[in-house]
C-alpha cells in the first residue's frame, strides 16, 4: 500500500488550545504523524512517496472560495498588526445575531471557526495546503487502478465543514479526495468515519447529496465533542435523504459494541453500491487515548482493517485523529496490515 507523506507538517504547530476552561498544550502535535511514519516505515507496508501539488482548483471544489483565501492570508494579516502568538478566536456569531463577516482578523477568525482549537502560526497555512495534497495525491492512485493508498494527513480534516474550521482541523481532506474522486469519474463513493469524535465537516459538506454516502461511528454528541452533531436522527436533507448515517456509541464501548456498528455501516456500504470508499482514519477510539472514552486495543485495529476489507471498494485511508502518541502509529498501521492481509 503506498503511503503519501509531507514533512511540511512540521511547520503547524500550535503551542495552546481552549480546553477543559484553559489553555493548555495541544494534543494535535508533530509527533503524530512522525509516530504513523515510523510506524509505516518499521513494518515495511509500502513505500512512501512526497505528493504532488494539484494547487487550489480540487480544494475550492469542497470548501468555499472566500474561507480558502482567508486560511491563505491569514497569518500574514495577523503579523501586520505586531502579533506573533499563535492566531485564536476572540468571538462567535451566537444565535439570532446576524452572521455578516467583518472585516478585521479577529471578527474573521470567528466567523470562521466554531471553537477554540484552531491556532494557526506562521508555517500552518503550508502544513494545510500540503496536507489536502497529500489526500489529493492518494486518491489519484486510486484513480490510476490502486486498490488502496493511504494518506498521512497532519493537521487533519474531518470537522473542517464547507466554510468553518475547528476541532484541529481546518481543510477536509477526506472530502477533498472524495470529490477528486467523483470529479475523476466515480459515480458515488462512500465515507466511513471512524474517529472517536463525529465528522459534523463531513456531513456538513455532503448532507445534501446523494452521491455520497456519509456514515461515522463515534461518541454520542450528548456527552462528547463536537456537541451538536452525530445523532442519529441526523439522515441528510433534499436530495441526500437517506445518505447520511450516524452511530452514536456510549461512554466505555469497547470492541463488542463498536464492531456492531461497524457490521451496519459495511452493510449499508455493500448495499449502496459505491466505486470507491474513503476512509477517515482517527484511531482515538484507543482505550488510553486521553480525549476519548471508548475502551479499542490495539489488536481491534487489526480486526477493523479485516472487516473493511470485506468490502473489496478500492479504498483511499485518510489520517485523522488519534492522541495517544506512543499507540498511534501502532493502531494507524494495524488498521492498514489488517486490510491488506485481506486484499
Amino acid at each position: 500500500m503506498q503511503t503519501f507523506y509531507s514533512d511540511d507538517h512540521h511547520l503547524h504547530h500550535g503551542q495552546a488550545e481552549l480546553n477543559n476552561g484553559q489553555l493548555m498544550p495541544c494534543f494535535e502535535k508533530p509527533s503524530r504523524a512522525d509516530m504513523v511514519l515510523e510506524r509505516v516505515r518499521s513494518t515495511g507496508l509500502g513505500p512512501v512517496q512526497a505528493p504532488e501539488d494539484f494547487g487550489l482548483a480540487p480544494i475550492k471544489r469542497v470548501h468555499d472560495s472566500q474561507f480558502v483565501d482567508f486560511l491563505k492570508g491569514a497569518w500574514a494579516r495577523w503579523a501586520a498588526l505586531g502579533r506573533s502568538h499563535d492566531m485564536l478566536p476572540l468571538a462567535w456569531p451566537p444565535r439570532r445575531m446576524p452572521a455578516r463577516c467583518p472585516e478585521d482578523i479577529d471578527g474573521q477568525l470567528g466567523y470562521y471557526s466554531f471553537d477554540a482549537g484552531v491556532p494557526m502560526n506562521a508555517g500552518s497555512w503550508q502544513a494545510i495546503y500540503s496536507s489536502a495534497q497529500v489526500a489529493l495525491s492518494a486518491q489519484a492512485r486510486l484513480a490510476t487502478g490502486d486498490q488502496a493508498a493511504f494518506a498521512l494527513c497532519r493537521p487533519p480534516g474531518h470537522h473542517a465543514g464547507i466554510d468553518y474550521m475547528g476541532g484541529y482541523c481546518y481543510l477536509n481532506n477526506a472530502a477533498i479526495a472524495t470529490q477528486a474522486l467523483l470529479d475523476g469519474g466515480a459515480r458515488k463513493v462512500a465515507i466511513l468515519d471512524v474517529d472517536f469524535h463525529h465528522g459534523n465537516g463531513t456531513q456538513d459538506i455532503f448532507y445534501q447529496r446523494p452521491d455520497v454516502l456519509f456514515l461515522s461511528i463515534h461518541g454520542d454528541p450528548r456527552h462528547e465533542y463536537p456537541c451538536f452533531a452525530g445523532y442519529a436522527d441526523e439522515r441528510g436533507e433534499g436530495a441526500g435523504l437517506g445518505y447520511n448515517y450516524n452511530y452514536p456509541l456510549a461512554a466505555g464501548s469497547d470492541w463488542t459494541r463498536w464492531s456492531q456498528a461497524l457490521a451496519d455501516a459495511l452493510r449499508v456500504i455493500a448495499g449502496y453500491g459505491a466505486d470507491a470508499l474513503v476512509i477517515s482514519l482517527g484511531v482515538d477510539t484507543y482505550k488510553q487515548d486521553p480525549i476519548s472514552s471508548f475502551k479499542l486495543d490495539s489488536p481491534d485495529y487489526l480486526r477493523m482493517g479485516e472487516q473493511i476489507a470485506s468490502l473489496g471498494l478500492p479504498s483511499l485511508f485518510v489520517m485523522e485523529g488519534g492522541y495517544a502518541v506512543e499507540e498511534i502509529g501502532i493502531n494507524a498501521v494495524n488498521v492498514l496490515s489488517g486490510f491488506s492481509s485481506r486484499r
